[in-house]
């Protein structure tokens, strides 16, 4: 989903940066677009990526520039093998980004090709996403020590879908926004989902998780018009909520052998925007005909809601505001700050001490 990246008058909306965390993996796009030796562009963190899939089906990334004169890659060639630049023909492997030929030299060339090396960072295929490790600054060729995420699921057959936008806010407002309770009644008013008249007070616990925090096993809200379909199977149902630095928020549904579950990410495209994906998978009305494109059809509406707030959002955004949090219902967010703070200075402090109620009214 592109986004409206102008005001009215054709300013172009530019919000405030915010500081972006490395060393973790971070969805660069859909594998399904690397095909016959495609090359698909990406942007990561500032990073432009080159994106592609070998012949022995390994997804690689590369930084987008020839490390000779630095032409995008993205404009060269791949045979499956090589990706080869298209200003001077150098040849590189590139999972590696290890050079494997150039043309020009001479046989009086002393010159090692091979010890030449574009940037490659370690990418990796997990629910239909190239995932890509980004290191900090200055740390080409770091050791990866973090799993790349995984989508939960609880049995062997399920039907998944994914969505996908574009948000012109920093990564930061993207994230407040996603585990934000309070909007619900109001950006997201629908037939089928709830409106501004179906507020009540909701009470939640909350418990520390590394690195993140878990909102406990609970009944879903009443008030929303999906979670009372599963009132089919007449069992109760049990959701639970985490979210993990530096961008994930994981939802699990269950009803008896019956679930849902779902991973969300907000990915710093650059230092003031970012994107959403959504990837889920569920077993909930599986033999039920059309029910991935009905899901697909309501799920992407939701998505747009959040979209065409965040569009607005950003309007007054780039005017630099004096902005605040609030108790309760803005506790969660205080939390994400923390723990984005104690990652960047090392000092691995987490801001809750055990669990923790919160009340708000959505």
């Amino acid at each position: 989903m592109p986004f409206w990246t102008t005001t009215e008058a054709g300013v172009p909306i530019q919000g405030p940066s915010a500081t972006l965390i490395y060393d973790d993996w971070y969805p660069a796009l859909r594998t399904d677009r690397l095909r016959n030796n495609n090359l698909a562009k990406a942007m990561l963190l500032d990073i432009p990526l080159v994106v592609g899939r070998r012949k022995d089906g390994r997804v690689f990334a590369m930084r987008d520039s020839c490390p000779h004169r630095g032409i995008p890659l993205s404009v060269g060639w791949f045979d499956g093998e090589r990706v080869t630049c298209r200003y001077h023909g150098w040849q590189f492997e590139p999972c590696s980004g290890q050079c494997a030929h150039i043309p020009s030299l001479s046989s009086h060339d002393r010159l090692d090709a091979t010890r030449i090396y574009a940037t490659a960072f370690p990418c990796e295929e997990c629910d239909g996403h190239a995932w890509v490790y980004v290191p900090g600054p200055g740390r080409k060729g770091a050791s990866v020590e973090r799993a790349v995420p995984e989508l939960a699921k609880f049995g062997p057959q399920f039907r998944t879908a994914f969505l996908t936008a574009d948000l012109p806010c920093n990564v930061d407002h993207g994230i407040i926004g996603l585990m934000d309770p309070a909007h619900g009644p109001f950006v997201h008013q629908a037939w089928w989902w709830r409106s501004r008249t179906s507020i009540r007070e909701k009470t939640k616990k909350f418990e520390p998780i590394p690195e993140g925090f878990r909102m406990s096993a609970h009944a879903p809200s009443g008030n929303s018009a999906p979670y009372k379909l599963l009132g089919v199977y007449g069992q109760p149902v049990e959701t639970t909520i985490d979210f993990i630095l530096p961008n994930r928020r994981t939802e699990t549904i269950r009803c008896g052998d019956k679930w849902f579950s779902s991973l969300t990410t907000v990915t710093p495209v650059t230092s003031s925007t970012c994107r959403i994906d959504v990837v889920a998978a569920w077993n909930v009305f599986y033999h039920v005909p059309f029910v991935t494109p009905v899901a697909k059809f309501f799920g992407a509406k939701f998505v747009r809601q959040d979209q065409e707030t965040m569009i607005q959002q950003a309007e007054g955004l780039r005017h630099n505001p004096s902005l605040m949090l609030i108790d309760d219902a803005d506790k969660p967010a205080k939390w994400y700050f923390a723990l984005k703070q104690a990652r960047l200075d090392g000092s691995g402090r987490h801001p809750m001490d055990g669990t923790v109620e919160l009340h708000w009214r959505s």
